[in-house]
């Protein structure tokens, strides 16, 4: 493919009005089988493409190698080169939506794994065609389109799973067990943590401006954010710590450690958030961060109520206090993070994935085992790939007998909710209140008409004669209330589109 192919052959708004006409009355499918309407057996292969197959992509396709790997995309393709060699069949694509207008009859499935700022946008418009997605952690970058997405999946009967593999674990399931046994009373606190990032943050944005390697198409990488001169210090992989394209270390890790927390206590919205970190800069999420999410009395579960619980989050080698009962020495990093539930009765500690989980008393407790559990037991218990190929599972039948996915959007959507819900306190964090937050209709009820908000560009940071000294460089006052509603909803660059929400 020549560098100008790098271009796609439509136009960016002629492919969303195209596949916004095609979700109307979508009848084409691959002439190979109806994915997803019982018409495919489990023993027939899939067509999957996958959209950012390096890293983290290449790994989801390895363990999807029983089916069939038909179409490669990448903005990158020096470091797509890998998925590149392993799927030669598989046809090169720069540009997603080229590759799905010209292979849209080729493929009953997507594997997403590029940047997280991209990940709703190429995720909405595959479902919009009636195909199955799975989509990398976390699930999106705003409130907003993680409450599209979760739409979008049940208008359209498609099979989804977000790429927090823990969840087809034994902890997750294990963890809620317990919580739901009574062993621990009703939980009133929980606190979590993680000892990332390991990728740089709290960096002044670039003033230089690097070449553009020949492998790389900036344009598509940058797709729906704002446009920013190239630097290597954003791409490959250290995006994570950029606001435009990632949702730092509170993004990549928390879709893995808080979901037996979301899922154990039946978390939904929450009504109230707060954070603090250290210097939040206006491009770069900060070195560490602490966020407290509040959720309101939710009825109750097994055997347990579930009472308003504060939900707390710590980062950047931060964590919480150890309980009174600690074991002095013992380390409550596992996995790459850990979490602490506070009962009435006890106290659970569990690690990332809710692996491990132990009660601080010593006691032991055989609660009654759960359908995921019984599965696991009987030959579906997680090894290497068997979140991907849940997916697969359920791709291959029909929306009225298919079982959820681990992960799937029903649950994922809302609770990516919650995960980006800390990014945002975070970033409202010189507002200096807890911020009410009113889910239903996804927008912050107490930040006044008239309220303004600045951030820091750059620290300034120098020394002087030995003496360390800041001159920051402030953000022009802004109106708090429309900055909030962008972090909430973003204004994507002109050109890049989202589907409209389903009603």
């Amino acid at each position: 493919m020549s560098k100008n192919d790098k271009k796609s052959s439509i136009s960016r708004r002629d492919f969303v009005n195209r596949t916004l006409a095609a979700s109307a009355a979508f009848t084409i499918v691959p002439s190979f089988a109806v994915s997803g309407l019982g018409h495919m057996a489990p023993s027939d292969k899939l067509n999957i493409v996958g959209v950012g197959v390096g890293g983290m992509g290449l790994a989801n396709l390895r363990n999807l190698t029983s089916q069939n790997i038909v179409g490669l995309c990448d903005v990158d393709w020096k470091y797509a080169k890998g998925a590149f060699d392993e799927f030669p069949k598989a046809k090169k694509y720069w540009d997603w939506r080229k590759m799905y207008e010209e292979m849209e009859d080729q493929f009953d499935a997507v594997v997403i794994a590029t940047a997280d700022h991209t990940h709703a946008i190429t995720a909405a418009h595959a479902m919009t065609m009636g195909k199955h997605v799975y989509l990398q952690k976390p699930l999106t970058h705003s409130v907003y389109e993680s409450r599209l997405l979760t739409k979008l999946a049940a208008t359209h009967k498609v099979a989804t799973q977000m790429g927090n593999q823990g969840a087809s674990g034994a902890g997750v399931a294990e963890t809620c067990e317990i919580l739901w046994s009574g062993a621990l009373g009703d939980v009133v606190k929980v606190e979590s943590f993680t000892d990332r990032p390991i990728w740089p943050q709290g960096l002044n944005t670039p003033e230089t401006v690097d070449p553009i390697p020949d492998t790389l198409n900036w344009d598509l990488f940058t797709g729906p954010a704002k446009m920013r001169p190239f630097n290597e210090v954003y791409h490959p992989w250290n995006w994570r710590g950029w606001w435009d394209y990632g949702t730092g270390a509170l993004g990549d890790m928390a879709c893995h450690i808080l979901h037996p927390v979301f899922e154990g206590l039946k978390l939904g919205y929450p009504t109230k958030v707060q954070a603090s970190s250290s210097l939040l800069l206006n491009d770069s999420a900060p070195v560490a961060q602490a966020a407290k999410l509040t959720f309101p009395d939710r009825g109750s579960v097994g055997k347990i109520k579930l009472p308003e619980v504060d939900v707390h989050w710590y980062d950047g080698g931060i964590k919480p206090e150890l309980p009174d009962n600690w074991p002095a020495g013992k380390n409550p990093n596992k996995s790459g993070g850990g979490t602490y539930f506070y009962g009435t009765k006890d106290i659970l500690h569990t690690g990332c994935y809710g692996v491990e989980p132990e009660l601080l008393s010593g006691k032991k407790v055989t609660p009654a085992k759960t359908e995921r559990r019984v599965e696991e037991e009987t030959g579906l218990a997680w090894n290497k790939g068997a979140h991907e190929m849940d997916w697969v599972r359920a791709c291959k039948e029909s929306p009225e007998n298919r079982k959820p996915c681990t992960s799937d959007f029903a649950e994922a959507g809302p609770f990516n909710e919650m995960v980006v819900m800390g990014v945002l306190a975070v970033r409202l964090q010189d507002l200096n209140k807890t911020l009410e937050w009113d889910g239903e209709n996804m927008k912050f009820t107490n930040i006044g008409a008239d309220e303004k908000i600045t951030n820091i560009i750059k620290d300034g940071f120098e020394i002087h004669e030995g003496h360390p000294t800041f001159k920051k460089d402030y953000t022009d006052p802004m109106n708090a209330r429309a900055y909030a509603e962008e972090l909430v909803k973003h204004t994507y660059r002109d050109g890049w589109e989202l589907p409209p929400m389903p009603k």
